[in-house]
């Protein structure tokens, strides 16, 4: 009698898959706003728009990954912070132009299904997504034996948000002497991990579990710190505040996305000593004698979001934000220009 092959003799398990979904169910339940229709195991999520907040509302999409990230998460088979990454990735993103993040999905590809793997992954997308204040909706695991070495696998996300057609934050409201206010980053976020990795595992022969006095824990736990999420800080900032403009210091730091919020007859000034740079981002141009520029240029270098208004605006906010115990720092300031950054003081002016 021939041989019966089944999907699983492929290198597909749908058992595990079942269970996966088992184990997650509770934490996607979690991310659940009043708006969700339905339950988990849809062939699509249902989100049901309060139409009566809004006078003209407006929805704004996201989609990011996590990147070379990821191969950190291998190497230290630690899988339940790298979920708060793809969310923040997203949900960063859409907040930039005043957009309340209202729904995320996930997709999930692995070699082999490991449901202790998965459920460490979407539990961090879970949480994530609830100090986010946005519904985790659906989502796809796919098991793609033979595609992805066993043990690894991809992530990506997609989050929809609103926002008031009135209160979109374009570049039309970025004035001269406008302030540029910035917000600590928790690290190197998601954004420069293939340079990373060249500098610390390539370069430095590191491992992953070395303690680094400087940063007072090994290299592996800081550099998958998970990104920092800044709906719950930036949201009321826009709905109570006038904010001309907003950054997400992501791949292209200060000089490639400053830019994306200007006019095109605007450019800023940065003060480097305006924030205490983070040790992480010394130790990495040290190591990897990495010119300055392309440190500002590739990493966030310790501040993850930036803030445009006038100065008297900045000075509410910045005590707005000391009330809440946030840290903000005054970054600098919009200038006539050609749409560029430049970037003055700390190593510029050594």
């Amino acid at each position: 009698m021939a041989e019966q092959l089944t999907y699983k003799d492929a290198g597909v398990n749908i058992d595990a898959g079942n269970y996966s979904v088992k184990l997650i169910k509770d934490s996607v339940r979690a991310t659940y706003r009043p708006e969700v229709l339905g339950d988990l195991g849809g062939f699509g999520g249902l989100f049901a728009l309060n139409s009566g907040k809004y006078q003209e509302p407006v929805l704004v999409s996201g989609t990011d990954g996590v990147g070379t990230k990821l191969r950190l998460a291998f190497l230290l088979n630690k899988h339940d912070t790298i979920g708060q990454d793809a969310v923040a990735m997203c949900v960063n993103d859409i907040l930039v132009q005043g957009a309340e993040p209202l729904f995320f999905l996930d997709y999930l590809a692995v070699g082999q299904l490991d449901p202790e793997q998965v459920a460490a992954v979407v539990k961090g997308v879970a949480g994530a997504c609830q100090e986010s204040g946005c519904a985790l909706i659906g989502g796809e695991t796919a098991e793609m034996a033979g595609f992805y070495p066993v043990g690894e696998y991809d992530i990506a996300g997609f989050c929809v948000g609103v926002v008031e057609k009135s209160q979109i934050i374009t570049s039309a409201r970025v004035q001269e002497g406008d302030v540029l206010l910035g917000l600590p980053s928790s690290g190197v976020h998601s954004n420069g991990y293939s340079l990373v990795r060249k500098i610390v595992f390539e370069k430095q022969g590191l491992k992953g579990d070395e303690y680094i006095e400087e940063l007072g824990k090994t290299i592996g736990e800081e550099l998958l710190t998970p990104t920092r999420l800044y709906p719950k800080t930036c949201l009321p900032l826009v709905q109570n505040f006038d904010i001309h403009g907003m950054a997400h210091i992501t791949g292209g730091g200060f000089y490639d996305n400053i830019p994306r919020t200007l006019p095109e007859d605007m450019a800023v000034e940065i003060d480097a000593n305006a924030w205490a740079m983070p040790p992480i981002f010394r130790l990495l141009q040290q190591w990897g004698n990495v010119d300055w520029h392309e440190m500002y240029r590739t990493f966030n270098m310790g501040v993850g979001m930036v803030i445009i208004t006038s100065p008297e605006e900045a000075e509410q906010i910045k005590a707005y934000l000391g009330k809440q115990g946030e840290t903000v720092y005054t970054i600098g300031r919009v200038v006539r220009g050609q749409h560029d950054v430049t970037i003055k003081g700390g190593v510029f002016d050594a």
